[in-house]
């Protein structure tokens, strides 16, 4: 019988050619061999299993999947989601360059979620097993693992009060923003980006339709606060969207003379 295109495995470049160590990779600061020294990071780098290139829909791990590696990403963009008990799909985050998945599943050895390709995406696995060891020599990359597991928790609370009693300018505003600092951090524009994620996957996230979602970012676009042409966006007026922000409004709260 026929295997159908959708059927079909995702085509898979094999980067062996293009072989990239933690000592070279441009993401080093903002990944595992951050604060490393030289000696140590080729104990890193050893244990380190490069992905090839995946396109998008490919499925990093699933909910139920062996706990075995975490995963950096290296490039492109991953969707992080559950399915509840109606069968219906809870993104919990979009994950981008120099970001690490898997840490869900360190409790249990299991994946309580579903990690996608949102685009053409590759990534590096570190060996949880490999990574426990070496943490008991190097130090520095415990207090790595550390960081990344504080940032986890900081998202969630960041999740947790954009999708509490907030409306949608300020979701969608957060959401933006939130954006922006991320690819700061990873060395790219903050005002100028590509949205690899639908509008349905955005509302998804955030709780709202995809009609409000086109809806407000056509009037953030209207009053000049953006720039939209299809996925890609232009922040034009920072200052606005940050004092439309949940965190902004949180801090007021506590602040009320800022």
């Amino acid at each position: 019988m026929a295997v159908s295109k959708a059927q079909q495995s995702p085509a898979i470049i094999d980067l062996n050619r293009f072989r990239v160590t933690c000592s070279n990779c441009n993401l080093s600061e903002l990944c595992l061999p951050r604060g490393i020294d030289k000696d140590n990071l080729s104990k890193l780098a050893n244990t380190v299993r490069q992905s090839g290139i995946y396109e998008a829909g490919h499925f990093l791990f699933r909910a139920g999947d062996p706990f075995k590696s975490l995963v950096a990403i290296r490039t492109g963009a991953i969707k992080l989601y559950v399915v509840d008990d109606n069968g219906e799909e809870q993104i919990l985050g979009f994950y981008f360059p120099g970001e690490l998945l898997g840490l869900d599943a360190i409790e249990t050895d299991t994946h309580t979620c579903n990690a996608v390709a949102l685009e053409t995406s590759s990534f590096c696995a570190f060996p949880y097993s490999k990574l426990d060891e070496l943490c008991k020599t190097i130090p520095e990359l415990r207090t790595q693992m550390f960081k990344f597991m504080s940032r986890e928790l900081s998202l969630e609370n960041r999740l947790l009060l954009t999708l509490g009693k907030r409306n949608a300018d300020e979701k969608l505003a957060t959401f933006l923003i939130t954006l922006s600092e991320r690819f700061k951090r990873m060395g790219y524009s903050a005002t100028e980006f590509h949205l690899a994620m639908s509008r349905q996957d955005i509302g998804n996230y955030l709780g709202l339709t995809i009609e409000t979602v086109s809806r407000v970012l056509s009037r953030f676009n209207k009053e000049g606060l953006v720039r939209i042409d299809r996925k890609q966006v232009k922040l034009l007026d920072v200052d606005t969207l940050k004092r439309l922000s949940v965190t902004y409004c949180e801090e007021t709260k506590k602040n009320p003379s800022t």
